[in-house]
């Protein structure tokens, strides 16, 4: 089970950091995808964890808010304060979709750190009851 977890944290560095890049690519674009740094962070967890657990859901839950919070905050930082302790403490007085994209990228986190199962193709007459 250590294992897995270790397996899914690493995949969750690698997706989180790909998500974070590729926010401020999209966002030097035009583009506003805060939820991709969160989602590609539990994708990456759901990839290479392959056992299903609760406790590394939750951690890539938190973690993806986490990132969302750094990610907005390393590329629009309030400009009276741009320091991240400032930012922390004013979060809630962001835009209302800001705040969404980043419960968005959190809820992402959390969902797709859990494996996915594979689809099973079975041959017609396999498996039946008849």
């Amino acid at each position: 089970m250590p294992a897995n977890v270790a397996l899914g944290l690493a995949g969750a560095v690698a997706g989180g950091l790909l998500g974070y890049l590729a926010f401020g690519w999209l966002a030097r674009q035009g583009f506003y995808a805060l939820a991709l740094p969160g989602v590609l962070l539990g994708l990456g967890a759901g990839l290479l964890g392959k056992r299903q657990s609760m406790a590394l859901a939750v951690a890539c839950g938190v973690l993806a808010l986490a990132l969302g919070v750094f990610a907005e905050w390393k590329h629009f930082p309030f400009v009276e304060n741009e320091s991240f302790n400032y930012f922390v403490t004013h979060l809630f007085d962001l835009r209302p979709l800001t705040l969404i994209m980043i419960a968005l990228g959190g809820f992402g986190g959390f969902w797709f750190s859990r494996p996915m199962r594979r689809l099973q193709m079975t041959t017609p007459g396999e498996n039946s009851t008849t």
